[in-house]
C-alpha cells in the first residue's frame, strides 16, 4: 500500500503544478487551458482509485497519466504544442517532472509486482465461465 500512496500523491502533485498554472493564466489558453483542468481533474481521480481499489487498472492509468504529461511537456519544450512553446525552467516545471517520473515508475512497478502476487484466478480470464 506504501508503493500506492506514493503513486497517488505523485500524481496529486502533478495535478497541483497544473491547477496553479491553469489559475496562474494557463485558463486563457485556447487548447492548453482546458487540457490543464482535464488534467487536474484526472490527477485527482487517479489518485482516489489507487488508494481504493486494488485492482490494476489504478495503476495502469498512473503510468499513463504521468507518460502521457510528461510526454506533452517534452513535445510542447521541444517542438512546441498547440502553439505553445514551453521551456525547461523554473520550480513549477521541475516539481511537475519530478512527480511525473514518480507517476511512472510507480505504476510500472505496481504492475509488475500486484501482477506477478496475483492469485492465478484474477490474473487470466481464459477458460474462465
Amino acid at each position: 500500500m506504501t508503493v500506492r500512496l506514493v503513486a497517488a500523491t505523485a500524481v496529486l502533485v502533478s495535478a497541483y503544478v497544473h491547477l496553479h498554472l491553469w489559475l496562474d493564466g494557463f485558463r486563457h489558453d485556447h487548447v492548453v487551458g482546458p487540457l490543464f483542468m482535464v488534467n487536474v481533474v484526472a490527477g485527482v481521480a487517479i489518485a482516489a482509485l489507487l488508494v481504493t481499489w486494488r485492482s490494476w487498472p489504478a495503476p495502469f492509468l498512473a503510468f499513463g497519466f504521468g507518460a502521457s504529461t510528461l510526454g506533452g511537456f517534452v513535445i510542447a519544450a521541444q517542438w512546441g504544442l498547440f502553439g505553445d512553446h514551453e521551456k525547461w525552467q523554473g520550480p513549477y516545471v521541475w516539481t511537475a517532472t519530478a512527480a511525473e517520473a514518480v507517476a511512472i515508475l510507480t505504476g510500472l512497478y505496481l504492475l509488475a509486482t500486484e501482477r506477478r502476487t496475483a492469485p492465478v484466478a484474477q490474473r487470466s480470464t481464459v477458460g474462465a465461465h
